[in-house]
Order: C-alpha cells, then sequence, then structure tokens
C-alpha cells in the first residue's frame, strides 16, 4: 500500500522488505518486482485535495515474514482515531525542510489532530477531507518530502498495530510549519476498494 502520487507509470519500482539503512546490505532485507500496481481511479494529480490518495501494489513473488519482515494490519471500516491519539509515522524522508534525506529509517511519535481541529481556518480548512487524517501540527515533528506513500501507524486497544494512514502532503511553508500537520489518506476510508482490488487481482 503506498500513496497514488508516487507512482508514475513510466518508471520501474522495487518494493523493499525489511530495509532499515538504504545504503548499506542488511541481512532478511529484500527486494521484490512488483507483478501489478492499481491505482485509485479517481485518484486526480492535477487536484491532490481531491484526496483518492491511494495505490496497492501487489508483489512478484510471496515474502516471508521474520523478525525484520512483519505484517501491518488494517484498520477496521470508519475507524476515526480521536485527537491527540498516540501514532508513529516512518520513513526515508527529508529529515527537515530542505535538508538532507535519511539513510536510516526515521520514527516520530505524531499524536492525531481530528478533523474538526485539522479542518479549523487556521490549520488546513477545507483543503483536508474526511478521507484523510492528520498528525503532528506541533512545529516541531513532521513528515516531509520522500515519506509520502509510507505509514501512519498506530497500536489498537488489542496492541496490534494499525496502518491508519498514508502520507499525502505537507505544507509549502515547511515541513514542520505549527498547525500544518502532515496529511495522510485515511486508510480506513478505503476499505471496500482495498478489499475489491486485492479480489479483482
Amino acid at each position: 500500500m503506498t500513496a497514488a502520487h508516487c507512482i508514475n507509470p513510466k518508471l520501474t519500482y522495487r518494493v523493499f522488505v525489511g530495509k532499515h539503512n538504504l545504503v548499506e546490505e542488511e541481512a532478511g532485507a529484500k527486494a521484490i518486482l512488483p507483478e501489478k500496481i492499481i491505482v485509485h481511479e479517481k485518484w486526480n494529480q492535477i487536484f491532490v485535495a481531491l484526496g483518492n490518495d491511494i495505490a496497492l501494489i501487489k508483489l512478484s513473488e510471496s515474502v516471508t515474514l521474520s523478525d525484520q519482515v512483519q505484517l501491518g494490519c488494517i484498520p477496521a471500516p470508519g475507524t476515526l482515531l480521536p485527537n491527540l491519539y498516540p501514532c508513529y509515522i516512518t520513513g526515508w524522508g527529508r529529515v527537515s525542510t530542505g535538508g538532507p534525506i535519511a539513510d536510516k529509517l526515521q520514527q516520530a511519535l505524531m499524536p492525531v489532530a481530528d478533523h474538526a481541529t485539522c479542518s479549523q481556518p487556521d490549520w488546513w480548512g477545507i483543503a483536508v477531507r474526511t478521507t484523510m487524517v492528520c498528525a503532528g501540527g506541533d512545529g516541531i515533528v513532521a513528515g516531509c518530502n520522500g515519506d509520502s506513500g509510507g505509514p501512519l501507524n498506530c497500536k489498537n486497544t488489542e496492541g496490534a498495530w494499525e496502518v491508519h494512514g498514508i502520507a499525502s502532503f505537507v505544507s509549502g511553508l515547511g515541513c514542520n510549519y505549527e498547525k500544518k500537520p502532515t496529511v495522510f489518506t485515511r486508510v480506513s476510508a478505503f476499505n471496500d476498494w482495498i478489499d475489491q482490488v486485492m479480489m479483482n487481482n
């Protein structure tokens, strides 16, 4: 699962599993070619704020689970996390606005900003839709360029990690701009689409 805006039909992709450091060979890490990439049919790269920034990648071979490779659960349909619910972003994006790309996988605690908060006029206003989830906004910790398509992981009440978001966009004012949290595609708004794509492919 990734963001639709990360997919360019003219490019060839590899999916890495078990990867932590991009510049080192790592035991347990493996690159797999996609068999097929399915972008949401309502995704529009010209009108990003319309949402539907989601794509699924079918791998060309099975993945063996290990200490380095685990599954992320999909939240129940329609799940909405409360304001300030603790979640984590991970990615190899820029470590600061205009800064270098990370070699090692970065992780940061980013509490959810619920829709009522994130859609306030001095936050994202009408640019954020109910099919999106916001996290961060403190002006210190944020996703940045290069984190797109990565997960917003949140632990549920049973202790299982769920992928609640797919990193979609940040503010043009800067990655860690106050009251401009990182905006993610809300996975629980797309359960039916995910199920349909998996069934058809």
